[in-house]
């Protein structure tokens, strides 16, 4: 891949993954209430999700996806269920204090960041677009799925990090419990809200 179309593609990719979506709502939510620290299996799940929907769209599943509309609809619907319950669960937070070195507290896990990606219409959608746009024909296909994956890793890192830092520093601002009950309100709407860009 030429780096004229490599820059390209970087740009396409992090304007997707640093715009507020529900990665973002999640890594700064989790980033307040966890730490930075607690919060990077989230991000790794989050990451690896990303990877995994982004080699099943280009090596044929996410092309099902064009030829059924249906598949699409269910894949909104499962991706809006499961934004709303991910909400509720940031809304409903218990309060904890980053200094405390308390591991009882659960944290989201993992898997939960990985799944997340399966069923994200917009994660779908920016998988398409790169394919769709940046891939290219013949024998140097499967370099540039190649180059995307790894162009896709780097913005997911850096944007992510970016807004787990912004959590953890929020985090330290909130110095009570109602100050961090209306934070996980506030976030548990965003995350919400989210379920309208999916539907727009």
């Amino acid at each position: 891949m030429e780096l004229s179309l490599f820059l390209s593609m970087l740009g396409f990719l992090w304007v997707a993954a640093i715009t507020p979506g529900p990665n973002n709502m999640l890594l700064t939510a989790s980033g307040a209430n966890f730490g930075f620290l607690r919060t990077l299996p989230l991000l790794i799940g989050i990451m690896l999700g990303m990877q995994v929907m982004l080699l099943m769209v280009a090596f044929g599943i996410g092309g099902l996806i064009l030829l059924y509309p249906s598949l699409h609809l269910v894949l909104k619907i499962a991706g809006s269920l499961y934004l709303l319950w991910l909400a509720w669960k940031i809304a409903t937070a218990a309060y904890e204090t980053l200094e405390t070195e308390d591991r009882s507290v659960k944290q989201m896990p993992f898997w939960q960041g990985g799944l997340l990606q399966l069923i994200n219409p917009k994660a779908w959608l920016m998988a398409l677009g790169a394919i769709a746009s940046f891939s290219l024909a013949g024998a140097a296909y499967q370099h540039s799925v190649v180059a995307i994956s790894m162009g896709m890793a780097l913005v997911n890192l850096v944007s992510g990090l970016i807004w787990m830092g912004f959590g953890s520093l929020i985090g330290r601002l909130l110095h009570s419990p109602r100050a961090w009950k209306l934070f996980n309100l506030a976030m548990g709407a965003l995350t919400a809200a989210c379920v309208l860009l999916i539907w727009r």
